[in-house]
């Protein structure tokens, strides 16, 4: 166990708190030394939905593992969502996914993936280049800022996933979708990035257009609505990719 690492007893089936690095936390579940997951979260803070692909995660067999960049805050509105965000230290952000990631691996788990969604998977490819220990990364419809990331440059495999109605334009529009590929395809590391039609920022969740912030709590977005056959299909390729890239016979 690294310096300053903690953990409450148990194992799969329920979430436990962790500590981690220089006074960083989070919450995880599923058995130790199994593959490991970094899932990261949305901008409105570490929510159920968050907390549910997690849930997800470890019925597949990883080790999940969600750090909690907000310190417990969760945005119950957009614009305070957006508030959080926007006073996120990236830097810091990004020491914590290093440290989470290196967790995992003196946890035992033989490779460590990164998984976000939104701001999370910007912070994913960011994790990718930054971390030694992370070995594969899955991002939903979110690109990082240049100053953090250079996508082109990430020489593990990558999996990036859009909707073709998302109107955020320069993260995680069509346009952004596209300039990832392309980086992706530059970076010649196996990237793949795949489009749903009919479907916008957040399709993951349950209620992409109400998603539920706090238990019993939903926040309206205007995204559309939930579109099951779409988030079949991702979260099927999904777990394909990181059974993949994280299994202990893959080089």
């Amino acid at each position: 166990m690294g310096a300053g690492a903690s953990r409450a007893a148990g194992g799969a089936g329920a979430w436990e708190a962790v500590a981690f690095g220089d006074g960083a936390g989070g919450l995880a579940r599923g058995a130790r030394g199994a593959p490991g997951v970094l899932l990261l979260q949305e901008w409105w803070g570490v929510t159920p939905e968050i907390r549910r692909q997690g849930e997800r995660l470890e019925s597949a067999g990883f080790r999940v593992l969600i750090p909690d960049l907000y310190n417990g805050r969760v945005g119950v509105d957009a614009e305070e969502a957006s508030h959080l965000m926007e006073n996120l230290d990236w830097l810091k952000a990004r020491n914590q996914l290093v440290a989470a990631a290196r967790f995992l691996r003196e946890e035992g788990s033989p490779k460590v993936g990164t998984l976000g969604f939104c701001m999370g998977g910007a912070l994913s490819l960011v994790g990718a280049q930054a971390s030694p220990d992370v070995s594969c990364a899955v991002a939903f419809y979110g690109t990082p800022g240049r100053e953090l990331c250079q996508p082109e440059t990430i020489t593990k495999p990558v999996q990036g996933h859009f909707g073709e109605l998302d109107a955020m334009e320069g993260f995680s529009d069509p346009a952004a979708a596209k300039a990832l590929a392309a980086q992706l395809q530059q970076a010649g590391s196996g990237g793949e990035v795949f489009s749903y039609p009919g479907v916008g920022h957040a399709f993951m969740n349950v209620n992409p257009d109400a998603p539920e912030v706090r238990e019993g709590v939903t926040a309206s977005t205007g995204f559309p609505p939930r579109n099951e056959a779409v988030q079949a299909l991702a979260a099927e390729r999904v777990q394909e990719f990181l059974l993949r890239h994280l299994s202990a016979a893959d080089n």
